[in-house]
């Protein structure tokens, strides 16, 4: 089984990908983003750095999803290769960010080689207003993050929204307005009840593993 969390920055990716394979025993996987070389310097000026950047991650989350598959282990994934190809790159793209040229051949790599790798059994997609991932995102205090546009976060949100819309795998929509899945024991449970629900239209009966819930 594999489950990839998505989400706009600040969304709660993080904890609910710890709290997840906490709950059902998986391997918890997260995105090597803070191991960027490009990180600092897109945050500092987006348009030179944006195409740098995103290829840096790109590359290093196929590495990562590579030796997954490799294992064979089920898990849990702080953010999918989705979020990058359709939400941050499109985004960087028409904030004039990104040319078209760069776009064109960031997604192209993507496309030749993301059919080699693991897809994910499930996505949740977590949807958050964007004053409360401006509240997330200053509550965490990253100095990489301090300088992180407004409009920015406004316009991944509608992508996110965008996007989700039109998916065609296996997706569960999260509203972390409604669910504080962190602080509340509750929400944390309404929500894996719903992951629950997933697993069996998936494949038919419940999927048991441990709790530590």
């Amino acid at each position: 089984m594999q489950i990839a969390v998505s989400g706009n920055i600040g969304s709660g990716k993080t904890e609910l990908t710890r709290l997840l394979a906490k709950h059902y025993g998986y391997r918890a996987v997260y995105g090597p983003t803070d191991e960027n070389p490009y990180l600092s310097s897109f945050y500092e000026d987006m348009r030179r750095w944006s195409f740098n950047m995103m290829v840096h991650s790109l590359c290093s989350n196929i590495g990562q999803l590579a030796e997954l598959k490799k294992t064979g282990e089920s898990f849990v994934r702080d953010r999918s290769l989705f979020d990058d190809v359709y939400v941050f790159a499109p985004n960087l793209q028409s904030m004039g960010l990104m040319t078209t040229r760069d776009l064109a051949t960031y997604t192209r790599l993507f496309e030749m080689t993301y059919p080699l790798l693991p897809q994910p059994d499930l996505l949740i997609y977590l949807r958050s207003d964007v004053p409360t991932l401006i509240r997330h995102i200053q509550k965490r205090g990253r100095q990489l993050e301090s300088s992180i546009r407004l409009d920015y976060l406004t316009n991944l949100n509608n992508r996110y929204d965008n996007w989700a819309s039109t998916y065609e795998g296996k997706l569960l929509v999260v509203d972390t307005e409604e669910l504080d899945f962190v602080e509340n024991r509750e929400d944390l449970g309404t929500v894996i009840n719903r992951i629950d629900a997933e697993f069996n239209s998936l494949f038919g009966h419940p999927d048991n593993h441990p709790s530590d819930l």
